[in-house]
This record gives structure tokens, C-alpha cells and sequence, in this order.
């Protein structure tokens, strides 16, 4: 069967770069589902975008849908045929009814069948069906109207193209006819040109300055950025955030270097960079010391023409951004950070929770509180405490009113400029962390415990409001943050107990009321089971994680019990003991008591368990205590053998009420002293 390539291209007015990549994904998804429901047989498929236009490429299309045989059923034997075996009014009927002849149908299983065969359709009068589809298939955060049509897209569709290789796939979408006219560059480009094959899609877009492979235009960019840097004697510093942004800005990338007078440079580094990288979207360049040079790099949307033209009007743009910058710190060096921190009275914190002048005093006091239970050094107390009383000072500055990315940042820059201790201003800066997915977590003693109470308390007050973030809906980022005290608590190897975390915030923001602090506490204990499943799911069983998630109020501690319970299931005896570990678990969810008395047992096997759990509950329980659970495993399965053996001679629900409830007892004790480490039930042999 001959194999063809399909494109689709929608050609549209600017998206929005932040929009692509989701679109893309959307696109090929949707293509992929649509051509399997059709049974039409694909190769490679490829999405290709630039800020005009979405378009799909699928190399080696059948050009037929493939065919298929159903076998529906019918009646039963019985019903379908009479005494002499000749169908019966019944097996008429279900043959009538689904197209083929009564000596046609099958007996299998008592019953009759019938085949049906259904041959597959031409994929190029498919294709008038699917194309349409794939296109209103995608969704949006927001959509557009236009004219008087009743359709809804990201942006206005202006032109189609549909090609099966030379043929074109006729259909029309908000008024628009597919064919083979594509659009060059707005301004390069002769502007519309004529695609003659569906593989000569790319190059045909090259020859009118559209790179519309956006990983070749990637490359491109990098490429471009690089070379001009290294002209200039320096390295760009190429962030993914803002290369994915500028790549679905582009559809023909020229990078060239615009001057920064020297006078800004005086200003700290990232408040020259943020007005730079994130308002307009230039790309930094450092020297190999790692110090701010005087030049940025820009990528255009065009050629090499009149580039002095284009670096004058870009530099004229950041200069006004750079003299907002200097007057704003200017004036900010007014005040040191502790007169700023007045007018934080000033400014609400939530809605019913003060304001953020009295949450610098919680967070004091819980950096306080934390700093005594990781038994910080007098010095690292000192400074999370003053970080604390300052962390949100800069909020109230001009630089960070203006510029709301460096908020934290500028708090470290001005604290070193007031002469704080560099403790200080490095935790200012870093409670904030991580700011973002993939953002670097806090470094410093002083920065994480900061950073743990503001993260506990902005847990605890948004949930005192109701807020639990549910969906897709969190407006405060909570789930961010929780995910932060996760792995900050992991990567600093701290076993601390949030529950009492959460008292000390809800004692701080006056929270009374038992049924709510009750509540408060499962809330907060689910919220961060969730995250800290996530944290553990890529490198731990599924089982494992469920088997360990009972107690989270030790992060550090389930996630070190996590990595035990599966080294431990690599062993080759691991399964017997596991099933000793159920069974005895099972048999003591009969009882609630844990008492054992030894006069009462009176087999040999009972007495021979008891003793070796007397001998390795010493053992294990002082190694989970220091949170050796590789050790604490060790120790347990010593108890494997006994309680085997416990199980192959003794019966425990004795009809002695005193001898059934000892040996619930017995066992209801090792399965508490097991579940220390994990609730092996829900392992998966």
C-alpha cells in the first residue's frame, strides 16, 4: 500500500509565545488519537510552530483506512433454529438487521454471530472529516472571537493549508478554504507562496524566511546569541524560560549586541538583568569572571538589514528602563531596610490576617521555634531571626514595586549595603526559594529555616481562610511551597515534626478552637502527602510509597524508609519474610491490645516467638529511633522464621479467651514494631 505525507498547516494572526509549546503537544496528541480511531495507518509525525502559524507533518500516511471484521452477537442457538436446524423468525431478523444473509451466521459458544466486514474508506475523503476536528479538538486558556462567526480560537485563522502530498484536502473553517497558499515573513517575504508537495513544506518556508522547524530555529538563536557574545568578549547567559519565549516570538532570527552605559552598572546585577531579561526580553552577557558587561544581545524578528537602526531604538528602550532602575534605588538608599520595614504596617498580608508587619513577627518567632528543634548554633539563630524580622521589608521599596521579580533579591542587596551580617542577607534572599519549578532550594541554615516558616505559616493561615488549593486552582502557590519544605527538609536531612510546626503557627495567628486546629492538622497532613508521593515517585515503587505514606509527619524519616523497604525488597529472601510480616498483621487487626503475658502461652512456638521479639524490639526499635531502617529491617526479619512457625503449630484464636487475646496481643505488638518501618499489607509480591 502507497504511503504518503499529510501537512496541515493554520496559519493564524501572533500567539502568544508562552502559549506554544502546550499547543504543539495538543496538536500531536490529538492527530495521533484521531488517526488511530480511523484506522489509517502514520509514520513520523512532527509539529512545527512560529508565532503565525501551527502546522502538522506526518510522513507515511496510508492512503486507505484499514479494513475490519466485527463479530456482533445474536440470539442463542436454541432460539435461532428450529428442530430440523433451518434458521428460526429470530435468526432472520438479527441477520436482516445487521446486512448479511441467515446461512451466514456462525455457532460458536450457544450462540449465533454474525461477521461484519467493513472495508476501509479512502484516507484523502477521511481526511475532510479529521482535519477539522483535530483543529477544534485544541483548547486554550483564552479564546477569540472575531466577525460575526460562532467559532473560538486562540487567535484569528487566516489562512489553511492541507496538502496530501500534491493533493489538496478540501474543507472549509470559519470561512476559510484550505489549499496550498502558505505566508512568508511579514516583511522579508514576498508574502504569499504556493506549496507544491507536503514535503516541500520546510524548505518552501526557508525560501521565504520562515524557519518554521522550531528546533532548527532553537539552534539558530543559541548559535547567533553565542557568536555575538564571543565577539564581544563575553558569555550570554541563556536562560530556558526566556530562549522558549524569544524562539515563538520569531519566525527569522538575527541576534545582535546593544550598549548599556557604564553608570548602570553601578547598580546591583539583577537589577540591571531583571528590567533587561524579563521586561524586554534581552539576554544578559557576563564576562568570564562572572561580572555584568555593558552590552546585551536581542534577537530580531528579520535580517542583517538596518541593524544600527534596531540596536539604537532597543537601547533607547532599556536606557529608560535602567534610569526607572537608578532612581528607584536611589531612593530606596534612603532608608536602611529596618525604616522600610515600618510601612509594612501598612500593607495587607490576607484578607482577615493582619498585615505583613505582624507576619515578620510570626516568622521571628517560628524561625525561633525551629532553630531550637534542628539545635541551631547561637550564630545561625541570630541570623534566621534577623533575617526574619527584615525578609519582607523590600516589598515596600520602590525597586521591588516596580520590579515585583526582585522582591527578596533586593532585600539581600540592601541588607549588605546596610552593613547586616552577608548570614542575613543570603537568607533573606533564599526563603523565597524555590520561586519556580526547578528553582535551586536554600542553601544556608539561616536561609532554610526562614524559609520553612514562611512556607508554615502561609500554609497555615491561607488554609485557616478555607483556601486548600483544589484542581487546577492555586492562587497562592501552596502547592509550590509545600513541595519546597519537602525537599528542603530532605536535602538539609532534617527530622523535624510538622505537626508541631503547625501548632506553633496556628498558637501565632490565634488559632483557638480545637475542632479547627483538629482539622488544620489532617489538612496540612494531607496537602503534604501528596507532594511528598510526587517527590517519591520516580525513583520508588508505587507500593512502596503507599506502604510508607501511613505517618508523614517526619518527612525526612519516609522518605529514608522509602529507600530502605525497596533496597530491602531486592533481597532474594525478601518475599517469605514479607508474607510472615502480613500474616501476623492480618490475624492482629482482631485486637487492640498490645499486652502479653508470658505464664499464658503454652506452646513451644509461642514461647520461641516472644523471645526473639523481646530480642529484636531492643534492637530494632533503637535503630528506628536513629532512623537506621536498613539496620531496623535487619533486625526484623530475624522475627520471619518464628512467626512461620508460630503459624504452622499454634492456633490463635484459642477457645481460652485469656490464651486467643494473648496471642492477639503478641502479634497486635510485632505488628506495631514492623509498621515502624512500613505496613507491609500493601506491598505488592
Amino acid at each position: 500500500m502507497e504511503n504518503k505525507t499529510l501537512l496541515l498547516e493554520i496559519g493564524t494572526e501572533e500567539i502568544p509565545a508562552h502559549a506554544m509549546p502546550n499547543i504543539l503537544d495538543q496538536l500531536k496528541t490529538s492527530a495521533e488519537a484521531i488517526f488511530k480511531d480511523n484506522r489509517i495507518a502514520i509514520g513520523a509525525i512532527k509539529t512545527l510552530g512560529t508565532p503565525r502559524r501551527l502546522a502538522l507533518l506526518i510522513d507515511g500516511v496510508a492512503t486507505r483506512q484499514a479494513d475490519v471484521s466485527e463479530e456482533r452477537r445474536g440470539p442463542s442457538s436454541k432460539i435461532a433454529f428450529d428442530a430440523e436446524g433451518k434458521p428460526s423468525k429470530a435468526a432472520i431478523g438479527f441477520a436482516r438487521g445487521q446486512k448479511v444473509k441467515p446461512e451466514e451466521l456462525i455457532t460458536r459458544d450457544g450462540y449465533v454471530y454474525a461477521v461484519i466486514h467493513q472495508a476501509g474508506r479512502p484516507t484523502d475523503e477521511l481526511l475532510k472529516e479529521m482535519l477539522p476536528k483535530i483543529i477544534c479538538g485544541l483548547s486554550f486558556p483564552n479564546n477569540m472571537r472575531w466577525g460575526d462567526l460562532d467559532f473560538k480560537f486562540i487567535r484569528p485563522i487566516r489562512w489553511l493549508v492541507a496538502l496530501l502530498d500534491e493533493e489538496i484536502i478540501a474543507f472549509e473553517l470559519a470561512n476559510v478554504k484550505s489549499g496550498r497558499i502558505s505566508r512568508g515573513h511579514r516583511f522579508l517575504s514576498a508574502g504569499e507562496f504556493s506549496i507544491a508537495r507536503a514535503a516541500d513544506y520546510i524548505a518552501d518556508c526557508e525560501k521565504n524566511f520562515v524557519l518554521v522547524d522550531q528546533d532548527q530555529r532553537r539552534a539558530m538563536i543559541v548559535a547567533e546569541i553565542e557568536a555575538v557574545a564571543k565577539e564581544h568578549g563575553g558569555r550570554a547567559e541563556i536562560t530556558d524560560d526566556l530562549l522558549e519565549e524569544v524562539l515563538y516570538l520569531v519566525e527569522y532570527p538575527t541576534a545582535l549586541a546593544g550598549a548599556i552605559e557604564q553608570k548602570y552598572l553601578s547598580l546591583p546585577a539583577e537589577a540591571v538583568i531583571t528590567p533587561m531579561r524579563d521586561h524586554q526580553r534581552y539576554f544578559p552577557v557576563k564576562n568570564f569572571e562572572g561580572a555584568l558587561l555593558p552590552l546585551f544581545i536581542t534577537v530580531r524578528n528579520g535580517g542583517r538589514e538596518y541593524l544600527d537602526i534596531v540596536r539604537h531604538g532597543n537601547e533607547r528602550v532599556l536606557k529608560a528602563r535602567l534610569e526607572d532602575a537608578k532612581f528607584f534605588f536611589e531612593e530606596d538608599r534612603k532608608k536602611t531596610l529596618e525604616e522600610h520595614r515600618e510601612k509594612l504596617k501598612t500593607v495587607v498580608f490576607q484578607e482577615g490576617l493582619g498585615s505583613v508587619y505582624e507576619k515578620t513577627e510570626r516568622l521571628e518567632k517560628l524561625s525561633s521555634k525551629i532553630a531550637s528543634m534542628i539545635k541551631a548554633s547561637d550564630a545561625d539563630r541570630a541570623h534566621a531571626l534577623r533575617a526574619a524580622r527584615l525578609s519582607k521589608a523590600d516589598l515596600v521599596t520602590g525597586m521591588v514595586t516596580e520590579f515585583t521579580e526582585l522582591q527578596g533579591v533586593m532585600g539581600r542587596e540592601y541588607a549588605k549595603l546596610d552593613g547586616e551580617p552577608i548570614e542575613v542577607a543570603v537568607a533573606i534572599d533564599e526563603h523565597y526559594m524555590p520561586r519556580f519549578a526547578g528553582d535551586a532550594q536554600p542553601q544556608s541554615t539561616a536561609g532554610r529555616i526562614l524559609s520553612l516558616a514562611d512556607k508554615i505559616d502561609n500554609l497555615v493561615a491561607t488554609f485557616s481562610r478555607g483556601l486548600i488549593p483544589t484542581g487546577s486552582q492555586d492562587p497562592f502557590a501552596l502547592r509550590r511551597q509545600a513541595l519546597g519544605i519537602v525537599n528542603m527538609l530532605v536535602e538539609a536531612q532534617w527530622s523535624l515534626p510538622i505537626s508541631e510546626l503547625v501548632d506553633e503557627a496556628m498558637d501565632l495567628l490565634g488559632i483557638c478552637d480545637d475542632d479547627r486546629r483538629e482539622k488544620m492538622q489532617s489538612d496540612v497532613a494531607d496537602f503534604m502527602k501528596l507532594r511528598l508521593k510526587n517527590v517519591l515517585a520516580p525513583d520508588i515503587r508505587y507500593d512502596v510509597i503507599d506502604a510508607v505514606l501511613e505517618e508523614v509527619d517526619d518527612i525526612y524519616a519516609v522518605t529514608l524508609r522509602a529507600r530502605a523497604v525497596e533496597h530491602f525488597l531486592n533481597a532474594p529472601d525478601s518475599a517469605r519474610i514479607v508474607q510472615a510480616f502480613v500474616r501476623a498483621g492480618n490475624i492482629a487487626k482482631k485486637s487492640l491490645a498490645m499486652s502479653i503475658d508470658e505464664k499464658l502461652f503454652e506452646a513451644d512456638a509461642e514461647i520461641v516467638l516472644c523471645k526473639a521479639f523481646n530480642a529484636v524490639k531492643v534492637v530494632a526499635s533503637e535503630l528506628i529511633a536513629k532512623r537506621d531502617y536498613v539496620g531496623a529491617l535487619e533486625a526484623l526479619q530475624k522475627l520471619a522464621q518464628p512467626i512461620d512457625s508460630f503459624f504452622d503449630s499454634v492456633m490463635v484464636m484459642a477457645e481460652d479467651e485469656r490464651v486467643r487475646s494473648n496471642r492477639l496481643g503478641l502479634l497486635k505488638s510485632i505488628d506495631a514494631l514492623v509498621k515502624g518501618v512500613a505496613d507491609f499489607g500493601k506491598i505488592v509480591l
